[in-house]
Formats: structure tokens, C-alpha cells, sequence
């Protein structure tokens, strides 16, 4: 297992598209203070930046790593590199497990990039005006990273089914867009929808930012959702592993 969590962790860290989609979320993280500055006010607000950045980010934890999904998961079908894996002498369970563990880490970074590095040069720049609370900082930190590995077992599981890049890219893309709206539509019409939406990773996801307000109970059913999303989509996408073809 070893071995093979290092094998994906190089090839996560030679991968073009996770170089690249982590480059240009760094670059917005630099650029963005740094115009706020120049052609906002002289001094403005840190703690109101962070959580700025916390909305926005809703959309990378959804959106990039869909991508990173096609390139480094469902490629190496087409590729015919997991058939080498698969054919390598190791379990199918330890592979998926290892991959999922992976690419989570992959999706982790991504989801940090902007509140760590968006907020750290906006303290520069506002030369640490209004700081956020750290315990309020931390919290919000610790559910994104966990939002995001709950994300990435969904858009595991469908890289793995649709094991070419362009339509697992394209089908998460969607998926992820058009979910909240949908799901919304049909909660005002039937009461089984709106209890699945209201309790899903996708509905909580924004209520992360309201952390501070939330007795313990909330809380822990924030932390939980996405843990037993994680696990439930983990087993889905081994079962699904196990049964595939690998040609």
C-alpha cells in the first residue's frame, strides 16, 4: 500500500493539469489582493477578503478538480496505464484506495490555495488590517479540506465509470452546476428531495461559512456528512472497480 500511495503521489505531482490548475489558483490568489489595493481602498479589511474568498471557493472545490478528475484518473484508461497497474500483482481495492486517498490530497490542495494564499497576501497588502478570527480561520479551513475529499470521492466514482477524460470532465462539470438548482426545484415540490438536498454536502457546503453561529449539534452533522459521504462513495467507487473491464 505504501508503494503505491507513493507511485500515485509522484505521478499526482508530475501530472501537467494539477501543476498547471494549481499555478493559475496561486496566481489569482496574488493578483487579486494585490488589485484590491491598488484601485480599492488604501486599507481594506482582511477578515472581509477571507470571507469573500469563502463563497468564491465554493465553485473550485466543485469545479477544478472535475478537471484534475479526466486528466489524472479517467486518462489513464484510455491510456492504458491502469491495466499496467491492475496487472501489476496488487489488489484492485488497495489500487482504488490509494488513487482515491490521492487524488482527495490533489482536491485538498486546490480547495486551500485561495483562503490560505488569497488571505495571506491580502495581510500583506492591507498590512494586517481586520484579521480574521484563527480559531474562526481554522475551523473554516479544516471543513473546506473536508468538503473537498467528499467532493473528490463523488467525482472519483464517475471518473472511474466514464473512463474517458472529455466525458468525465464534461458529466462532472454539469453535475456539479446543475445540482444545487435542480435538487432546489424538486425540494419545493416533494418533501423526500428537499431532506436529501437539506443533508447533503452540497447543500452544507455553504453553510460552512456560518460556522461561528452554530451550536454543537450543527456542527458535528457538518463534520459528519461529509466523512460518511466520503466513505459511501469510497465503497461505491471500489465496488465499481472491481467490476470493471480494464482494456
Amino acid at each position: 500500500m505504501g508503494n503505491l500511495l507513493k507511485s500515485e503521489l509522484f505521478k499526482l505531482k508530475k501530472d501537467r493539469s494539477f501543476r498547471k490548475l494549481t499555478l493559475a489558483l496561486m496566481i489569482i490568489a496574488a493578483l487579486f489582493p494585490l488589485i484590491a489595493s491598488i484601485y480599492g481602498a488604501k486599507q481594506f479589511s482582511v477578515n472581509e477578503l477571507f470571507i469573500s474568498i469563502i463563497g468564491r471557493n465554493n465553485y473550485v472545490l466543485k469545479i477544478i478538480p472535475c478537471l484534475l478528475a479526466g486528466y489524472f484518473i479517467s486518462s489513464e484508461y484510455s491510456l492504458g496505464t491502469m491495466k499496467s497497474i491492475a496487472s501489476s500483482g496488487n489488489s484492485r481495492i488497495r489500487i482504488y484506495i490509494s488513487k482515491l486517498m490521492v487524488f482527495s490530497f490533489g482536491a485538498i490542495i486546490f480547495s486551500l490555495i485561495l483562503p490560505i494564499a488569497m488571505t495571506g497576501t491580502g495581510a500583506i497588502f492591507a498590512q494586517f488590517n481586520d484579521m480574521p478570527d484563527l480559531k474562526y480561520f481554522v475551523q473554516i479551513n479544516i471543513f473546506t479540506m473536508l468538503y473537498a475529499a467528499a467532493f473528490a470521492s463523488i467525482m472519483m466514482l464517475f471518473a472511474t465509470m466514464f473512463t474517458d477524460s472529455g466525458k468525465t470532465i464534461g458529466l462532472l462539470i454539469l453535475l456539479f452546476l446543475l445540482f444545487d438548482g435542480v435538487m432546489f426545484m424538486l425540494a419545493s415540490k416533494f418533501s423526500l428531495f428537499e431532506y436529501i438536498y437539506n443533508n447533503s454536502v452540497f447543500k452544507l457546503l455553504y453553510d460552512i461559512i456560518n460556522i461561528n453561529t452554530m451550536d454543537s449539534i450543527e456542527v458535528l452533522k457538518l463534520a459528519l456528512i461529509p466523512i460518511l459521504t466520503y466513505l459511501v462513495f469510497g465503497l461505491l467507487g471500489i465496488f465499481a472497480f472491481l467490476k470493471k473491464e480494464i482494456k
